[in-house]
């Protein structure tokens, strides 16, 4: 049996922001913590895929159903309340599992997100 390497992507909007700390990290503390974090996160993600915290289904915002079709979503926090969330899939061309990495978002976006009052 294969052990399926576990691969992580970053959707294009996560992708932007991760660009957007690591460009600005010289300077501003707080970027430079968040994305210190999230490339710890990653390497944890690497080895266990269910390290972050599982949101239950009905909780699954309708927009990354439409999307990115996805079944699973897991949260992971962040310094200054910023969160990360992924999902996990199947490469069937390949054997591998994708921690696809759909949104790294501050906490206002991720309360409107997931329907929260601030």
């Amino acid at each position: 049996r294969i052990m399926k390497q576990l691969r992580v992507i970053l959707s294009p909007e996560a992708k932007e922001v991760y660009n957007y700390l690591n460009s600005n990290s010289e300077k501003l503390k707080i970027e430079k913590s968040i994305l210190k974090a999230i490339n710890n996160k990653v390497e944890l993600i690497k080895v266990n895929k269910h390290y972050g915290n599982p949101i239950s289904k009905k909780l699954i915002p309708e927009d990354y159903i439409n999307k990115y079709n996805i079944r699973n979503l897991f949260r992971i926090e962040l310094p200054n309340y910023w969160r990360m969330l992924y999902t996990l899939t199947n490469d069937e061309s390949e054997i591998h599992i994708i921690a696809f990495v759909l949104d790294i978002i501050d906490h206002k976006t991720y309360n409107k997100k997931f329907g929260y009052k601030e």
